[in-house]
């Protein structure tokens, strides 16, 4: 992912819905959403169609993609098909509100143990 992910992480958080407080990472190039089975990040929802939606992570950031589900999404309260997010974006499938979260990873130096003479 073009070393993104070496210095930030991604992941989604359900805010509302059943799963509130569930994190899930966003660490392959697609990560796609819906009731199973097939889908990566599984949600329990009537509401949600078995593969309802994927997120792609390009170039230029994240992108997700309806894939032809029978209730649609809002992406930042917006009807969409498909839609860029960015850190903070929200968007609602089913009964579920989810948000994008990225963030900077921390630097750890690297720590070494000497030998006692």
């Amino acid at each position: 992912m073009n070393g993104f992910l070496e210095s930030h992480t991604a992941k989604l958080v359900v805010v509302s819905g059943a799963g509130a407080g569930v994190e899930f990472p966003l660490d392959h190039e697609r990560v796609t959403l819906g009731r199973g089975p097939g889908v990566d990040f599984v949600v329990e929802d009537s509401a949600m169609s078995r593969q309802h939606a994927a997120i792609d992570y390009t170039d230029d950031g994240f992108r997700i993609q309806d894939l032809g589900s029978t209730n649609g999404m809002l992406v930042d309260d917006q009807l969409a098909q498909v839609a860029t997010l960015t850190s903070g974006s929200r968007f609602e499938i089913g009964g579920h509100v989810f948000q994008l979260v990225i963030e900077e990873r921390e630097e750890t130096p690297e720590v070494y143990e000497l030998p006692c003479d």
